[in-house]
């Protein structure tokens, strides 16, 4: 039999998993938009949107999103630099991609246990002179315990570009009498964003949709676009209005994608 006639059959499964598990999803949350509470078809979800609540609400999400990020990219460039020059740096990747593993609950809650009153880290305080503080529910916390479980997701496409480089590129800047910084500034972060921009992808997007740490963690005093989808759908059990707030998100993260995708001229220029 002809491998072109198979090729459509062989797309089959892939397109039908994206029909039911991406596009239908999508749809539905689209058509739940358009509901009231009542059960009547509105546009009153969008305008409501729109609202300085709603507003503040997607600003702050974008907010703590971005610190998340900033944070992780601070911490996990030079980590994975540093990496790509240990002797066994796939064994010290695999150390640091280990406890992203763990399941998610059961991080938060070892947190929950380290920062709370009768912790260990206020039990150094105490023996410290220093009176017990509370840790927990607190913006430092939200963002502290974040950053720690999204930089394995940040470190490993920085390590993989990273540990393409060529070398003979930093060899010959260095040659033309150029400085460290110099180096890093003009050859080796430019030639390794791509790997920048997948990990911003991989822990932006995720980040905007927070709820379960924002809740164990934070308490109510921080409160996202994913927080609020899950006060509508299981609290006020407003459907309509969880969609629509679930809607935007999809084009935020759609948004989000668009500007940091990696352009098909960059990647033949780093195979060349």
């Amino acid at each position: 039999m002809n491998h072109k006639l198979l090729r459509p059959l062989h797309s089959i499964p892939y397109f039908g998993w994206l029909l039911l598990f991406v596009i239908a999803p999508i749809l539905l949350i689209v058509y739940y938009s358009f509901f009231d509470l009542s059960g009547n078809f509105t546009l009153g979800n969008y305008v409501n949107f729109f609202t300085s609540t709603y507003f503040k609400l997607t600003l702050s999400s974008f907010w703590y999103a971005f610190l998340i990020t900033f944070f992780s990219l601070l911490i996990s460039y030079p980590t994975a630099y540093f990496l790509t020059k240990t002797k066994h740096k796939q064994l010290w990747l695999l150390l640091i991609i280990i406890p992203s593993w763990i399941n998610l609950l059961l991080k938060t809650y070892a947190f929950i246990g380290l920062l709370g009153l009768y912790g260990p880290i206020n039990a150094f305080l105490e023996l410290t002179g220093l009176e017990k503080q509370q840790l927990l529910f607190t913006n430092f916390s939200f963002v502290f315990v974040s950053v720690y479980i999204f930089i394995p997701f940040m470190i490993l496409p920085i390590f993989n570009a990273l540990d393409k480089l060529n070398p003979a590129l930093i060899d010959a800047a260095r040659d033309l009498g150029a400085t460290q910084w110099t180096t890093f500034t003009k050859v080796i972060f430019p030639l390794t964003m791509n790997g920048v921009k997948s990990g911003i992808q991989v822990v932006f997007i995720p980040a905007l949709s927070l709820f379960m740490i924002t809740r164990l963690i934070a308490g109510n005093k921080v409160i996202t676009l994913g927080t609020a989808i899950e006060q509508q759908f299981l609290v006020t059990q407003n459907w309509g209005m969880g969609s629509t707030i679930a809607v935007f998100l999809i084009l935020f993260m759609f948004i989000i994608m668009l500007l940091t995708s990696q352009k098909e001229g960059a990647k033949r220029n780093e195979k060349n």
